[in-house]
């Protein structure tokens, strides 16, 4: 999935600006998604054997908690209050992702195929976001974060197509 022109697409350039608070929920939203990001690859680290794996998913959990960061300076900057923790679905996938684990179905590509799924629903709130009219400083930060979410999947992807080749 290569990052294409519909996500980049700034919307409608002729709709109103979005207010403090608009942005300011939408930042809150990718947060969430960011911390569910971050979660879900340390789960997924200490869930596979392979110490490539290991070390793939914990690069993954420290990029994740770079863009909370700078998702946490703009939602300040908007004078906004940050959300706290992810959201439910993200700790509903990162229990399935234990409970395979716990039953033996923890092999790397049942993991793989779990994290792909989550970086969907990451691109898939990037592009959602990236349809907004957002600020000039927001849209820049979130468009450079969705290349990376999206690098992330593909990465993913890869790796879970390797995995189906050996089995």
């Amino acid at each position: 999935m290569a990052l294409d022109k519909d996500m980049l697409d700034p919307g409608d350039r002729n709709a109103e600006p979005l207010t403090k608070d608009e942005v300011v929920d939408i930042l809150n939203d990718l947060l969430e998604n960011t911390r569910d990001g971050g979660y879900g690859f340390l789960a997924c680290a200490e869930e596979v054997e392979s110490p490539a794996a290991k070390q793939l998913f914990a690069s993954r959990a420290e990029g994740c908690r770079q863009a909370e960061s700078e998702l946490l300076q703009l939602i300040t900057s908007y004078g906004g209050k940050p959300a706290d923790g992810g959201t439910a679905a993200g700790a509903v996938h990162r229990g399935w992702v234990h409970v395979k684990g716990s039953l033996g179905a923890n092999s790397e590509l049942s993991i793989l195929e779990s994290c792909e799924r989550g970086e969907d629903t990451a691109v898939a709130r990037y592009r959602k976001a990236l349809k907004q009219n957002l600020p000039a400083d927001v849209r820049s930060v979130v468009e450079r974060q969705a290349a990376g979410a999206q690098r992330n999947h593909d990465q993913i992807r890869d790796l879970r197509n390797a995995a189906r080749a050996k089995d």
